[in-house]
């Protein structure tokens, strides 16, 4: 489990237009804010 205030770990994705990005290559550039949505398209 990662502590509240701790740095958040590198890790890639893929964009809906094969790009891939990586936390790391925003590191000191701009603010990021990870969004989690489970269940999008329900009405849950």
């Amino acid at each position: 489990m990662i502590a509240v205030g701790s740095a958040a770990p590198d890790f890639k994705l893929d964009s809906q237009f094969d790009t891939e990005y990586s936390l790391s290559q925003f590191k000191g550039n701009k603010n990021v804010m990870l969004v989690f949505y489970p269940l999008d398209w329900t009405p849950t």
